[in-house]
């Protein structure tokens, strides 16, 4: 069983979750809060399996909820659900270490199945919106690396073949199809990943590798 906590401020949005996400048989909302300040307060109490945020709520908002989540020992990974597609509260979120996100205009199968990759610690990102997305990263390269060293010096030929294809969006099935190897060895290689990168997430290693110029946002962008 996945147990789900919720955070957002418009309760019609919270039962319409709570309704969608109870309806599968391997999933359960144990909490559903009003902001950040209590959704912090219950995944704390909880430990929830993930923690499905707003990004915009009083008080708290869903960037730093999502950075305090993922510093909690062990990190709740964080699937943010917003009306929102690019604004600054969307970026901050993926930096903070959120592992997936998307629309809340997104068909409820592909919520559903979010949160299940989010939960099995694979991360998601709104297909529609990646291209965009990460067309406005490489438009904030100003911004403060996560770090100063290059890819080539922290990771092997391997991992920066996986970094690549994780930047286009690949999921892990695709990638093992793409380089001919099992899905294990991909998960394998992403999991020893993400320490040297000093990341959380899949999604937070995609910022990283755009920032530090290791991989390029193709020229149609």
């Amino acid at each position: 069983m996945i147990r789900v906590l919720l955070a957002d401020d418009q309760p019609l949005v919270r039962a319409g979750l709570t309704g969608l996400l109870e309806a599968e048989a391997d999933l359960e909302v144990v909490g559903a809060a009003v902001d950040g300040r209590e959704a912090l307060a219950l995944a704390r109490e909880l430990r929830p399996d993930i923690a499905c945020l707003d990004i915009r709520m009083p008080g708290l908002d869903g960037i730093e909820t999502t950075r305090a989540l993922c510093a909690e020992e062990p990190p709740i990974p964080v699937l943010i659900l917003t009306t929102f597609d690019l604004d600054d509260y969307v970026f901050g979120a993926l930096e903070a270490g959120a592992a997936g996100f998307l629309l809340k205009d997104a068909e409820p199968e592909v919520i559903i199945d979010a949160v299940h990759q989010v939960a099995a610690g694979q991360g998601t990102l709104d297909q529609s919106l990646t291209r965009r997305i990460l067309a406005e990263f490489t438009r904030r390269r100003s911004l403060q690396p996560v770090t100063a060293q290059g890819g080539e010096r922290l990771l092997t030929p391997r991992e920066l073949d996986i970094l690549g294809l994780l930047a286009q969006g690949m999921s892990n099935e695709e990638i093992a199809r793409e380089l001919v190897v099992e899905i294990t060895t991909v998960k394998s290689h992403v999991a020893r990943m993400l320490p040297k990168l000093g990341v959380r997430s899949r999604l937070q290693a995609v910022v990283w590798a755009y920032q530090n110029r290791v991989v390029e946002v193709p020229r149609e962008l």
